[in-house]
C-alpha cells in the first residue's frame, strides 16, 4: 500500500468544505449536521443518524460516500438478517472442490447501516469487532477490512414495535450520535423545486476526494493541537456526567476521546490548527448525549442525556484559551 500524500492544514481544510459544498448540493438545508458527519468520519469514527424517515439520512450517506470517493454499500436492516449477511461466508466451489469466502457488505469504504435497530442484537454485535477493530473473523479466519472505513447507521427514534434497541455496548462504537431535524419550509420548498428542475429522482454528487486522499485529510487531523485548558475542560465536562444527580452512568473515557478526536476534526474544517472550547460545546451533545443513561425511576420527569448535557454545561466553566503561539491554518 502507497503512504498517502501530506496535505497542509489549509489544503486539508477547503478540501473538507468542498466536500461539504458537494454534499449539500443534494441534502439541501443541513449544512451544520453534515459538518457533524464530516467530523466524525474524519476523526476516523462511525456516525449515527437517529432520526424520522424522509429526512435525508440516507441520501447524506450515500452524497458522502460518491464526494469522498469511497466504495459504498447499504445494508439492510432486518429481523431475519444474519450475522453472515454483514461479515461474509465461507461457501463450497463445486467447480474447484473448496471453501471460498464471499465478503459481506462491510467490505467498503462507507456502509449504510439503514434501520440498524431492526435487526436482533446477534446481528447487531456483528457490526462490533468490524467499527473498533476494522477487521472480521469467519470461520477461525481474521481478515482485514480496506482503509477507510466507516459506518454511517440509521434508527428511528419514534418506531418501537419489531425493534431492538441498540445496547450500550455499541451506541458507544460510535463516534456521533446526531439528527438532522426537519427541514424550514423555505428548505422543504427548495428540495422540490431541485425535484422539479432535476425531472428525475436520482441525484449525483461531484467526486472531491478518494480513498488516498481522505486517509491525508484524516491525517492532518492529528496535527491539530489542543491546549491543555481545552483538553482539561473536556475532561470535566465528562467527569460532570458521572457525578449528576439523574446520570445512572456517565461517559467513560472513551467519551472524553471522542470530543477531543471530534473537536480536532471540527477545528481542521473550520479552518484552524488548534481546538477552541466553543468546538467542545458544539460537539458535546453529539459526543456525549448516547454516553450517558439516565435512572429508570426518572423516566416521568423526561429526564434523558442530552438534559445532562446541558447541566454540565452550564455548571463546568469554559477556560480563556488564548490562539496557541504560530497556530494558523
Amino acid at each position: 500500500m502507497t503512504e498517502s500524500p501530506s496535505l497542509t492544514p489549509s489544503d486539508a481544510s477547503a478540501a473538507a468544505q468542498s466536500v461539504l459544498d458537494a454534499v449539500e448540493t443534494a441534502v439541501v438545508g443541513k449544512r451544520e449536521s453534515l459538518e457533524l458527519v464530516l467530523t466524525g468520519i474524519l476523526a476516523g469514527g462511525h456516525v449515527l443518524l437517529e432520526d424520522l424517515p424522509g429526512l435525508g439520512k440516507t441520501l447524506a450517506a450515500r452524497s458522502f460516500a460518491q464526494a469522498l470517493g469511497l466504495p459504498f454499500t447499504r445494508a439492510q436492516f432486518t429481523p431475519d438478517l444474519l450475522p453472515a449477511d454483514l461479515t461474509g461466508a465461507e461457501v463450497f466451489d463445486q467447480r474447484t472442490g473448496e471453501f471460498v469466502f464471499r465478503p459481506g457488505p462491510v467490505f467498503t469504504g462507507l456502509l449504510l447501516a439503514d434501520e440498524i435497530n431492526r435487526t436482533p442484537p446477534k446481528t447487531q454485535s456483528a457490526l462490533l469487532e468490524a467499527m473498533q477493530e476494522r477487521q472480521v473473523s469467519v470461520e477461525g479466519t481474521t481478515r482485514r477490512l480496506p482503509a477507510p472505513f466507516h459506518v454511517l447507521a440509521t434508527a428511528n427514534p419514534i418506531e418501537h414495535e419489531g425493534t431492538y434497541p441498540l445496547p450500550e455496548a455499541q451506541l458507544d462504537r460510535f463516534l456521533l450520535r446526531l439528527s438532522f431535524g426537519y427541514p424550514t419550509a423555505e428548505q422543504e420548498w427548495d428540495v422540490v423545486s431541485r425535484r422539479i428542475d432535476r425531472r428525475r429522482e436520482e441525484q449525483e454528487v461531484s467526486q472531491v476526494l478518494d480513498a488516498e486522499r481522505l486517509l491525508a485529510v484524516q491525517s492532518a487531523v492529528e496535527d491539530v493541537h489542543v491546549e491543555d485548558a481545552v483538553g482539561h475542560y473536556a475532561v470535566e465536562l465528562v467527569a460532570a456526567t458521572r457525578r449528576h444527580q439523574h446520570a445512572l452512568v456517565g461517559a467513560s473515557p472513551r467519551g472524553t476521546l471522542a470530543l477531543i478526536t471530534s473537536a480536532r476534526a471540527l477545528a481542521l474544517i473550520r479552518g484552524r490548527t488548534y481546538v477552541v472550547p466553543e468546538d467542545l460545546k458544539d460537539l458535546a451533545h453529539p459526543a456525549l448525549d448516547h454516553r450517558v443513561t439516565v435512572k429508570p425511576e426518572l423516566w416521568l420527569q423526561n429526564a434523558t442525556g442530552a438534559g445532562v448535557v446541558d447541566a454540565v454545561l452550564e455548571q463546568v466553566p469554559v477556560p480563556a484559551a488564548a490562539e496557541p503561539v504560530g497556530a494558523s491554518a
